[in-house]
C-alpha cells in the first residue's frame, strides 16, 4: 500500500469513513470574500495576489476531526483554508490551523502518530499511552505539539481564533531577493475560549449556525495576515518547530467574508484547498510533510469524490 494510502487509512481508523467526506476536517462550513493585500506583502514577494488588488477568495473554516458530525463544542484544532482566484483565472490556496506547529516531520511519522490513537465508540479520540510514550521517544522534537493537542479549547465562533500556517514558504520579489515566511491569519475581533461544559450545551452545529447569524445580520468577519520572517539558522522544513518569537513580522493584507459561498461544492465540484497550489513568486520549501500532502489529498478526493487523482490532481484543481 502506498504512504498516501496508509495515512489516509491510519486516519480512518480513528475517525471512521463517511463516504463523501474529507478523512479529516470533514465538517466545515465555506464563506465568501475579497483579499487586498499591503504595499508591504508586495515588496516582499511579486506574487499576483499579493499587489493591492482585491482577490476573490472562498474560505473554509473545519473542525480538524473526520468525522463530519462531531459536536463543534468538543476541543479540537480548528483549520482556515483559503483560495484566492487570480485574474489570470488561475488558482492559490493558504491552508492554516490553530495549532503553530505539526506532530511529524515526515510522512511516516504522521502515518505513525495516528497509529498511536484510537478512538472508543462514542468517544473523543485518544492517545494509547505506552505507544505515544514510544512515539515521543523516538521523535522527541513531537513534544510540544502533542501537548497543544492535549490542550486544545473549545471556541465560542471560528471568527475568535487565529490561525497559523504549519509549513514556511519562499517569498521571491521584483528583484529576485527571496526572503522564508510562515503566515497567520489575526482574527479583528481577537481570540476568546470558552468551556467545554458552555461549548457542549449549544446545538452541535453552532459554529457553522454562529456564522449564518453574522452573515445574515449584515456583520462582515476580518482577518490580518500577518508574515513571520525567517533568519538565518531558522528550520524551513520542519513543521514541528516553531522560529522564535521575536522574529520580525510584517501586516501582509486583510481578508473581509461577507456571507456564505454558495457555488462551490455543488452540482459535482470538487473542491480541493492544496498548501502546495502556489504561483509565480512563491515557491516551496523542502518540508516532506508540505510535499506530501497533494498525494494524500488525491487519495481522499478520490475516496470522497469518485474522481481519479490523475483526472483530479489538487495541485491543479479542476472545476470551480
Amino acid at each position: 500500500m502506498e504512504l498516501a494510502e496508509q495515512a489516509v487509512e491510519a486516519v480512518g481508523d480513528i475517525y471512521g469513513r463517511h463516504a463523501g467526506y474529507r478523512a479529516v476536517h470533514a465538517k466545515g462550513i465555506l464563506c465568501a470574500g475579497t483579499f487586498t493585500a499591503t504595499p508591504e506583502a508586495a515588496r516582499l514577494t511579486r506574487a499576483a495576489h499579493m499587489q493591492g488588488e482585491p482577490i476573490e477568495a472562498t474560505v473554509r473554516f473545519s473542525n480538524a476531526g473526520g468525522d463530519p458530525n462531531e459536536h463543534d463544542g468538543i476541543p479540537d484544532g480548528r483549520g482556515m483554508a483559503t483560495k484566492l482566484y487570480l485574474q489570470d483565472g488561475s488558482r492559490t490556496d493558504m491552508l492554516a490551523v490553530t495549532a503553530d506547529r505539526f506532530f511529524a516531520r515526515t510522512p511516516e511519522e504522521f502515518i505513525e502518530f495516528n497509529r498511536a490513537v484510537s478512538r472508543p465508540p462514542g468517544g473523543r479520540p485518544r492517545p494509547n499511552p505506552v505507544k505515544m510514550l514510544m512515539y515521543l521517544a523516538r521523535h522527541p522534537r513531537a513534544a510540544p505539539a502533542v501537548a497543544a493537542l492535549r490542550e486544545a479549547a473549545s471556541i465560542p465562533s471560528y471568527a475568535r481564533r487565529r490561525y497559523n500556517s504549519l509549513h514556511a514558504f519562499r517569498w521571491i520579489d521584483a528583484a529576485g531577493g527571496a526572503r522564508h515566511v510562515k503566515f497567520s491569519w489575526l482574527p479583528e475581533e481577537g481570540e476568546a475560549k470558552i468551556s467545554t461544559d458552555e461549548a457542549l450545551a449549544k446545538p452541535p452545529d453552532y459554529l457553522q449556525r454562529d456564522l449564518v447569524e453574522r452573515f445574515a445580520g449584515g456583520t462582515p468577519i476580518r482577518f490580518t495576515l500577518e508574515l513571520q520572517l525567517a533568519a538565518e539558522g531558522d528550520p524551513l522544513d520542519d513543521p514541528r518547530r516553531a522560529w522564535p518569537a521575536e522574529r520580525e513580522r510584517v501586516i501582509a493584507g486583510t481578508l473581509e467574508l461577507a456571507g456564505l459561498d454558495t457555488r462551490r461544492e455543488r452540482d459535482g465540484d470538487v473542491l480541493v484547498f492544496d498548501p502546495t497550489r502556489v504561483t509565480d513568486g512563491i515557491e516551496l520549501t523542502d518540508d516532506p510533510i508540505l510535499r506530501f500532502r497533494p498525494k494524500a489529498y488525491s487519495v481522499s478526493v478520490e475516496r470522497r469524490s469518485g474522481a481519479r487523482p490523475e483526472t483530479h490532481s489538487p495541485s491543479k484543481e479542476g472545476q470551480r
